[in-house]
């Protein structure tokens, strides 16, 4: 997501930052591209030329052109005002105690990915510790309450649901389903609604008819990142009619243009809680404007590479492999579970924004994910004798193994001469200090 306003807003960086000294008709030029940039990206005209005018106006001051470094003064206007766009701080569920029923209503378009958002953000919930119901109250788009009723048998969550073709009216399935929640002790209830393909009269008094019953603690309108401008007019549109506590933008991991992630806050007032970056229920992540703004300008995230690194790594996992490449230890069942801990993670372009001066110098096109499936491949064709101790490789377990994972006895070979390699360079890193720091600086250098 973002990735092209990115490219854009780091080319003026690269260039004010190539510069000894900073005169106002180098900011007016900065500022010009920045704005091209935004115009392209199909932001908001209200929000840009309210952006452009806020960094001029730093820009313009005197501390900043005669500062030290002018360059770095104004990549941090730029990113405060990126932050300021998207709405200053993180914004999360403003959600009752586990003695009550909180609500949550899931309000948009036919096609943003309401129900999925529904399930993942009741199954993040449940992480949390709370009790979800979900409410399946969309009973005009087919199959939406089995795809709901699907979604919660997956993660553990239940679901409240009538049968559409007997009860038509989606106000009463809320009421009902409410009204288990709170006989049953559920903290937390997610309503589900109807979306149209466009705004209509129709609609509108069916949410609003919604929302009067549900009462909801959170009335939150999902987004379709790819729909651009358009999803931040119906955003106000529903705000105005309805009232809305907040935004989840879904497909966040697209490339698209960006508009409806650097409009939506300003044109509702309303800030953006969660985004969606890819189709697993698990690919749901809080909205930290200070974090997005920093990748947008290619300076990482490190704070969500480590927190999406913890989910899968405990400090056990950490501790335990330590003292595995330290004996040399490590195995080919231990590098199967790396591989597979990372894939968990999220696409490798995701990580690699997150990671601080990746931006324009790593290609993910060089990231060859074709070798490691296949890698990934051959280990899951092994035994786990033979993955526990490679050393009892014969050419008749090669041959198996090539045969089992689609692949050669020369890719087989490959594989493990490569795990030996790293194995032995491991040892050496977890044993000698002086050999961490010069891969370090090897690695910077690089």
């Amino acid at each position: 997501m973002l990735e092209k306003i990115s490219d854009k807003f780091n080319d003026v960086i690269r260039q004010v930052s190539g510069k000894s000294k900073i005169s106002e008709k180098n900011v007016q030029d900065a500022v010009e591209e920045i704005k091209l940039a935004l115009l392209e990206a199909d932001v908001n005209l209200r929000v840009v030329r309210r952006f452009v005018n806020r960094t001029m106006e730093d820009a313009r001051g005197e501390q900043v052109l005669k500062s030290v470094n002018p360059g770095q003064q104004f990549v941090k206007i730029v990113h405060d005002r990126l932050v300021e766009l998207l709405g200053d701080t993180r914004q999360d569920l403003e959600l009752k105690g586990p003695d009550t029923t909180s609500v949550i209503l899931m309000m948009g378009l036919q096609g943003s990915g309401k129900t999925t958002t529904a399930a993942k953000l009741a199954s993040r919930l449940q992480k949390e510790g709370r009790r979800v119901l979900l409410i399946a109250a969309d009973l005009v788009r087919p199959a939406a309450v089995t795809q709901l009723q699907i979604l919660g048998e997956q993660i553990g969550v239940d679901v409240y649901a009538e049968d559409p073709n007997r009860v038509k009216d989606p106000v009463q399935v809320v009421k009902a389903g409410l009204k288990r929640a709170k006989k049953e002790l559920y903290d937390t209830a997610i309503v589900d609604t109807t979306g149209r393909l466009h705004l209509d009269e129709e609609m509108m008094k069916q949410i609003t008819a919604i929302y009067r019953e549900a009462k909801p603690d959170e009335a939150l309108y999902v987004a379709d990142s790819m729909t651009g401008q358009h999803a931040v007019t119906i955003a106000k549109e529903f705000h105005q009619q309805v009232g809305i506590d907040g935004v989840i933008l879904t497909k966040f991991d697209s490339d698209t243009r960006g508009g409806a992630a650097l409009s939506i806050r300003t044109v509702t007032g309303k800030p953006i809680k969660f985004i969606g970056v890819g189709e697993r229920i698990e690919d749901l992540d809080p909205f930290y404007p200070d974090r997005i703004a920093s990748r947008i300008l290619g300076m990482g995230d490190v704070v969500s590479l480590v927190e999406k690194a913890q989910e899968g790594y405990t400090q056990q996992d950490a501790e335990r492999m330590q003292k595995k490449l330290a004996s040399a230890t490590f195995t080919l069942q231990d590098y199967l579970e790396q591989i597979q801990k990372m894939n968990s993670m999220g696409p490798v372009s995701s990580l690699l924004e997150m990671i601080p001066g990746a931006k324009g110098n790593i290609d993910e096109d060089d990231i060859d994910m074709e070798k490691i499936k296949r890698e990934q491949a051959i280990i899951q064709s092994m035994t786990l004798s033979e993955r526990n101790n490679h050393r009892i490789f014969g050419p008749s377990r090669r041959k198996r193994v090539a045969k089992g994972s689609g692949t050669s006895v020369y890719d087989v070979n490959r594989v493990i001469k490569n795990f030996e390699k790293m194995r032995l360079m491991m040892k050496k890193v977890a044993k000698n200090k002086k050999y961490q720091s010069d891969m370090l600086k090897q690695m910077g250098m690089q």
